[in-house]
C-alpha cells in the first residue's frame, strides 16, 4: 500500500472515513440528524482540514473548535463519540494507506480527538494541562534559571 502523498489521497481517505461514518450508529446520527451534514459542501472543507495538517498547506482557515461547541451544545459529544470518530478513522486510513505520513493522520486524529474532548470540557486543549506548579512558587519560577535560588540559611 502506498502512503498518503496528494491530495487526491485525502479526498480518497475522507470520502472513504465519511461514507462509513454517515452508517455508524453512535455518531452517523450526529453527524446526520444533528449537524444536518451536507456532504457534497463538508468535504472539501475536511480535505483542506486533513491537507493542511499532514502537509502544511495552509487551506484550512476555519475555526474547528467553534463548530465542536456548537453541535456539543445541541448534543453533548462523549468519549465514546470521539473514539469511534478516531476508530474509525484509523481504520479507514490502514485499509488504504501505509507509511509516516497515514501513521501521522491517525496520531494527529487521535491528538485533535483528545484536545476538543478537554476543550469541549471547559478546559485546556494541551495535553501539558495538568502540570502544576508546587504550592506556594510563583509561576514559572522554578523554570528560570536566572531566578534566585533561597536555600537554607
Amino acid at each position: 500500500m502506498a502512503d498518503l502523498a496528494v491530495r487526491a489521497d485525502i479526498e480518497e481517505l475522507v470520502s472513504a472515513f465519511y461514507g462509513t461514518a454517515f452508517q455508524d450508529p453512535l455518531i452517523g446520527p450526529v453527524f446526520t440528524e444533528i449537524a444536518k451534514m451536507d456532504l457534497d459542501h463538508h468535504l472539501p472543507i475536511m480535505c483542506d482540514f486533513w491537507e493542511t495538517v499532514l502537509f502544511d498547506a495552509g487551506l484550512y482557515q476555519r475555526n474547528a473548535l467553534q463548530v465542536h461547541v456548537a453541535l456539543h451544545s445541541r448534543h453533548p459529544l462523549g468519549a465514546d463519540h470521539f473514539e469511534r470518530w478516531v476508530a474509525l478513522w484509523s481504520a479507514t486510513v490502514d485499509a488504504r494507506f501505509s507509511g509516516p505520513i497515514a501513521d501521522r493522520a491517525k496520531l494527529q486524529a487521535s491528538r485533535i480527538s483528545e484536545s476538543l474532548q478537554r476543550r469541549l470540557a471547559g478546559r485546556s486543549g494541551s495535553v501539558l494541562e495538568t502540570i502544576g506548579r508546587r504550592e506556594g512558587m510563583a509561576p514559572a519560577a522554578h523554570l528560570d534559571p536566572r531566578a534566585e535560588r533561597q536555600g537554607p540559611g
